[in-house]
């Protein structure tokens, strides 16, 4: 399930990205020779081209993508042939330097304004739902490497170099991560919390996140047949110890439960205000069988509505949020921590729940559509990024490169992009096999 969601949000994303160029060509006048989704060395599964049309649709086999071949263009083709022919009106190299731009420039532009029409729609039919920092009582529960840069388990986080922080999400977790100082409560007191320099870096390293909220041990389900259905636990019983060890957070029972595999243990837990006891013996996974009560279901929740107008600002400062901190997170990428973690197709399908459900397959989408707006302007031949920076060079100098050169930097841009496919799909298998 997690490979289909892959493989319909990468051919939404590729087919929206080349209609950009496809449609703009077409405006200006160029010859569109093909339309793919997915690339088709040697065969295509599925193709046909219209009567009365200059354009090849299809469906090749290498799913890493998809293209439009403008003819008269230096693209991953190389077809040296057909450029090594007399210009024609028709083709893109005959166009004036600023319909080119337009034209490679349409593709980012498509995906971007789809990622916010997407998280617009996402505002308007489902609204914001969230817990605010300061309504978790108890506070969050941090990572090694954030409680070596000062967090305590507990803390409520607060302000970012005095930026108040409302909820724990990406935007705000990015905020801490940049940030010199962030200001936490902690027993009542608000501490300043000074952040290192190299705080991501060390956290991706360490590949073991930065925080989660810190919640009661509430039973939200039982699972039938199990040590806990059988020693008599039900739904919303809070479990307040284990052998008269008295434990207030939930993470804090996962160690002392796998230590029972198979051994009797007394649970204390609270029932309609009732302290109660019960003898359960963990089997030998170390599980007692019942489901935790998730934080949003513990804590207060707020709720932002968005009529269809509001939406689309909402979604606007949505995608511009995930474009500009992506492209703050990418200098981490020149790091080892940040090279050592990089990740390709079985990164990305991780992303994506075992089930489909809407509303999470839209947002990873529109996510993964402002990542490919960023990597396409990236400026490496081959890239869309890589076009524009020469056709910038050709309109601010006049002078236009040569095919030659525009050749040898197509080819240099293909053997560095799959140097990267080919290491950060290398990576996936150097951790699946750890």
């Amino acid at each position: 399930m997690q490979i289909l969601q892959l493989m319909l949000c990468l051919s939404f994303m590729v087919i929206i990205h080349e209609a950009g160029h496809f449609i703009t060509a077409k405006i200006f006048g160029v010859r569109v020779e093909k339309f793919y989704l997915f690339f088709n060395p040697w065969f295509s599964l599925f193709k046909f081209k219209p009567k009365n049309s200059d354009t090849e649709y299809g469906i090749g086999w290498l799913p890493f993508g998809g293209y439009v071949k403008l003819a008269g263009m230096i693209d991953e083709s190389l077809d040296t042939e057909q450029m090594a022919k007399p210009a024609e009106p028709w083709e893109f190299r005959s166009k004036p330097a600023w319909q080119r731009l337009i034209i490679m420039f349409a593709g980012v532009f498509n995906n971007f304004v789809c990622a916010i029409i997407i998280y617009a729609m996402i505002m308007f039919t489902q609204g914001e739902q969230y817990v605010k920092l300061s309504d978790a009582g108890m506070g969050m529960e941090f990572s090694d490497v954030a409680k070596q840069q000062g967090f305590r388990d507990g803390d409520v986080l607060l302000a970012a170099d005095g930026v108040e922080l409302e909820a724990f999400d990406e935007e705000s977790v990015r905020k801490i991560l940049n940030a010199s100082t962030v200001t936490v409560m902690r027993d009542g007191e608000r501490r300043n919390i000074a952040m290192t320099h190299t705080f991501m870096e060390d956290m991706i390293a360490s590949n073991e996140g930065f925080a989660s909220f810190r919640i009661p041990f509430v039973v939200r389900e039982v699972i039938a047949d199990s040590p806990a259905e059988k020693a008599g636990l039900m739904a919303k019983d809070s479990i307040v110890s284990i052998n008269d060890s008295v434990m207030a957070c939930w993470s804090d029972y996962t160690p002392v439960i796998m230590a029972h595999k198979q051994i009797p243990m007394n649970i204390g837990f609270y029932r309609d205000g009732s302290l109660m006891s019960a003898l359960i013996t963990p089997d030998s996974l170390g599980k007692i069988g019942v489901y935790v009560t998730p934080y949003t279901e513990i804590y207060p929740l707020t709720t932002h509505t968005y009529s269809f107008w509001e939406s689309f600002p909402a979604g606007i400062k949505k995608g511009v949020t995930a474009f500009t901190g992506y492209g703050s997170d990418f200098k981490m990428v020149f790091t080892k921590a940040g090279a050592e973690n990089m990740g390709g197709f079985g990164t990305i399908t991780k992303l994506f729940p075992d089930e489909f459900i809407g509303v999470y397959f839209w947002y990873i989408t529109a996510y993964l559509s402002v990542i490919l707006a960023f990597m396409n302007l990236l400026p490496i031949p081959g890239l869309d990024g890589g076009h524009i920076i020469f056709l910038l060079y050709e309109m601010f100098t006049g002078r236009k490169l040569s095919q030659e050169f525009m050749i040898k930097m197509q080819k240099i841009g293909m053997i560095l992009l799959l140097f990267l496919l080919l290491y950060a799909n290398g990576m996936d298998i150097v951790r699946a096999l750890r």
